[in-house]
């Protein structure tokens, strides 16, 4: 649940499987949309492992050894080193095929036909620069950052055709400049109830839970990548970040040991729940926890 702002125009559409909302201060222009809807298809082009076209399944089906490096790529897997290092290989941008065993797959079947498996070794087989290539069998997934890093490509578009106050909300990845906007903290079994509340200023909240994508018996989209079987001991996290992408790579170390650490040394704010209900929050979280 958002709180208003002074924004006057909403600009409602689904993308790239989920439900976004762009509240301007003005209304947008055609010309405005149309780039955002660029930017969008341009990235789903590149980085979805849903897409038949993307370049994700050309590496992963092997029908390319390399392709061209997107331009995201080298900010993303950048990222990707520090998640790994902050959650001792828990988070790895390889776990594409980890999910897909479980039922998670392009055609999303929510059916396994497998049981857990780790993730490849990502910085042994992924090799970006100028091409991006695996040299050997994997998929690239990079849900745990990616639409953070959309999110924001988005903001800078809108950014540059209006002002004033502009809120970019993609379903739990929410991206502000402007005037302040107070968030509440969906709780993770009852979406009727906020755990809390938190305001987004000049920046990024993102949020993640298990029973966002959830099937079958305890099968939900955070996997540790180590064992390829979906966490258990966090039901949901909250973070804010400078950027959308580091609220939602931060969203997702923090349901592991290493993401509070991680935290701290972006200066970054979190709250997070155990799936026996407790909460935790960072130090000096400037927002409101109700229990």
């Amino acid at each position: 649940m958002v709180t208003p702002t002074a924004t006057v125009s909403t600009w409602v559409f689904d993308a790239i499987g989920t439900s976004w909302a762009i509240d301007t201060a003005a209304e947008l222009p055609t010309v405005a949309r149309d780039a955002v809807s660029a930017v969008i298809e341009r990235f789903d082009r590149e980085w979805s492992r849903f897409r038949a076209d993307s370049l994700v399944s050309e590496l992963a089906e092997g029908r390319a050894a390399s392709v061209p490096a997107p331009r995201d790529a080298d900010a993303m897997f950048s990222l990707y080193r520090e998640l790994d290092e902050a959650t001792a290989g828990a988070v790895n941008p390889l776990v594409g095929d980890a999910l897909a065993r479980l039922g998670y797959d392009a055609r999303l079947t929510l059916a396994p036909w497998g049981g857990p498996q780790p993730a490849p070794a990502w910085r042994d087989v992924l090799v970006w620069g100028d091409t991006l290539s695996l040299s050997a069998p994997a998929t690239i997934d990079v849900g745990a950052l990616g639409k953070g890093r959309l999110v924001d490509l988005v903001l800078d578009v809108v950014t540059a055709h209006v002002e004033g106050d502009v809120v970019v909300d993609a379903s739990g990845d929410l991206a502000v400049c402007g005037t302040p906007v107070r968030v509440g903290l969906e709780h993770p079994y009852d979406a009727s109830r906020a755990i809390g509340t938190a305001t987004v200023t000049e920046g990024a909240l993102a949020a993640s839970a298990i029973n966002r994508r959830a099937w079958g018996e305890g099968l939900h989209h955070v996997l540790d990548a180590r064992t390829g079987a979906p966490v258990n001991a966090f039901a949901a996290t909250w973070a804010l970040a400078d950027t959308a992408m580091h609220a939602d790579a931060l969203a997702t170390a923090l349901f592991f040991d290493g993401g509070p650490r991680l935290a701290a040394s972006w200066n970054a704010q979190w709250v997070r729940m155990r799936t026996d209900g407790r909460v935790e929050w960072s130090p000096g979280f400037e927002g409101e926890v109700f229990s």
